[in-house]
């Protein structure tokens, strides 16, 4: 298996730091609002990279923070009249409630930084020890120039972050600074009624950067081997995340850096994001769209691409994703009424070619567009075995729980894909159906066609197969 270095810019070998156990990383949201559908971008990018992992038999350790707290918690929370707190067990819960909706597997571990503050403030600690940060007035900085390789994630250099920070900050920080591009690891309280801790600094709160440094190497160890997020996250981010860690552990921090794409909107493809007021938030896309096909629909880029969201290009998922639905409603339907097995080694052939195939471009760094092609292409070989009047029963199987598997590495829920929803109709839509059999087996063609067309006004498919016939709600 080769993923994507962000670090190093390649594609390498992968090789977890336990046989058959990844620890794995990835940042979560900071809770003062809903999920956008970028927010939800990265979190099913990283839950389909999981799912495969797990698939190949991995066992996956997996955690995910809440930031819930910071300047735009305080703010919010001020605005509307309540505490931090009750701001953020509000937006997490949202947060589950959403990613549920989409099939994303919950974390191994969802921390949470204002329950890590002694770590914190002991994390922090070590670092004025070791002379990486320095206090003053209740705030401490982290000493960026201190640590060698700082710029290396992202590609930048130190003289220009310099030179660009200083044209950034206030008089008053420029004093308090030794550096302008050092940053905040503990903040002192600045409103009587700002959220703080007692530390010994004096009254404040953590800086945004070193919540994530303490929970990894706290919940996974010093060294882990994948870190995710977005790409927006490279600089500062997950760059202070390793000058913080690497300077207090001594030690590599991440093995393998991952990075998703943007959700980008509209003709200009402009990245989607809060503070340009161009976001759709899950929480209300999803009162009118389908999550299974959200859902399939951000799956099936591959993690690193920039995503265009569109009304087209969820329609077009929903297409696609119906094709495959309607295979797997074939296969349970032919399962469950054959009795014959007639041997079909193309299929069998078949098959076995679709599993190396998809794994193969699952192994390449997640290539999701070219797995999926691999499992689209099979459906007509698959489709014509199951209007035979005799199936390879056996293969049929075996077929239906590995493309059930295939499609739950992207996060369908195959069984609720298929089930068949129950309506008001369905006895005047059965006896349609049986009518419209009767009026086939007279040969009476007109009243057949009649009667399919009443069936379609009432959003139901029919199917004539060798075995029956068959009806399906649009």
């Amino acid at each position: 298996m080769k993923i994507y270095n962000t670090l190093t810019r390649t594609k390498e070998e992968f090789h977890p730091l336990h046989q058959g156990k990844i620890s794995m990383y990835v940042c979560g949201p900071t809770v003062y609002n809903y999920i956008h559908i970028g927010n939800a971008r990265s979190a099913i990018a990283f839950d389909t990279i999981r799912r495969y992992f797990e698939y190949r038999g991995y066992q996956v350790n997996y955690v995910s923070n809440f930031t819930d707290v910071d300047d735009r918690m305080i703010n919010e929370a001020r605005a509307e009249g309540i505490s931090v707190p009750q701001l953020a067990e509000r937006f997490i819960n949202a947060y589950l409630e959403d990613t549920k909706a989409l099939n994303i597997e919950p974390a191994s571990l969802h921390p949470r930084a204002t329950e890590e503050i002694p770590a914190i403030i002991a994390f922090i600690e070590k670092l004025l020890a070791k002379g990486y940060a320095y206090e003053v007035d209740g705030d401490v900085y982290y000493r960026t120039k201190k640590f060698k390789n700082y710029g290396q994630l992202s590609e930048q250099n130190i003289g220009s972050l310099e030179e660009g920070a200083s044209q950034h900050i206030n008089e008053v920080e420029q004093e308090r600074k030794e550096d302008p591009i050092d940053f905040a690891l503990w903040k002192a309280q600045k409103e009587p009624d700002e959220i703080a801790w007692s530390s010994p600094w004096g009254m404040g709160r953590p800086g945004w950067h070193i919540e994530c440094s303490v929970m990894s190497t706290k919940y996974l160890g010093e060294t882990i081997d994948i870190h995710g997020g977005g790409q927006d996250l490279e600089f500062p981010h997950h760059e202070n995340e390793i000058a913080q860690s690497e300077a207090a552990t001594g030690k590599k921090f991440v093995n393998y850096w991952l990075h998703n794409g943007f959700v980008t909107v509209g003709k200009e493809q402009e990245k989607m994001s809060k503070s340009l007021h161009n976001f759709v938030t899950v929480h209300d896309l999803l009162k009118t769209v389908d999550p299974q096909v959200l859902r399939f629909f951000m799956a099936s880029v591959q993690y690193r691409k920039q995503i265009n969201y569109s009304q087209e290009n969820l329609q077009q998922a929903e297409i696609i994703l119906k094709r495959f639905k309607n295979t797997l409603q074939e296969l349970d339907y032919r399962l469950a009424d054959a009795t014959d097995s007639l041997s079909a080694p193309a299929l069998r052939a078949a098959v076995a070619a679709t599993k190396t195939d998809f794994e193969a471009a699952m192994d390449d760094d997640f290539n999701v567009q070219n797995a999926l092609t691999t499992l689209y292409n099979l459906l007509p070989l698959i489709n014509e075995n199951l209007n035979l009047a005799k199936v390879d029963k056996d293969e049929l199987a075996k077929l239906n729980n590995l493309l059930k598997s295939w499609l739950g590495v992207f996060g369908i829920d195959t069984e609720k894909l298929i089930a068949k929803t129950a309506g008001t109709e369905d006895d005047q839509i059965t006896a349609l159906v049986l009518k419209r059999d009767a009026a086939r087996k007279n040969k009476d063609w007109a009243l057949s066609d009649q009667l399919r067309d009443q069936l379609k006004e009432l959003g139901v498919t029919v199917k004539d197969t060798p075995q029956g016939t068959r009806w399906t709600r649009d």
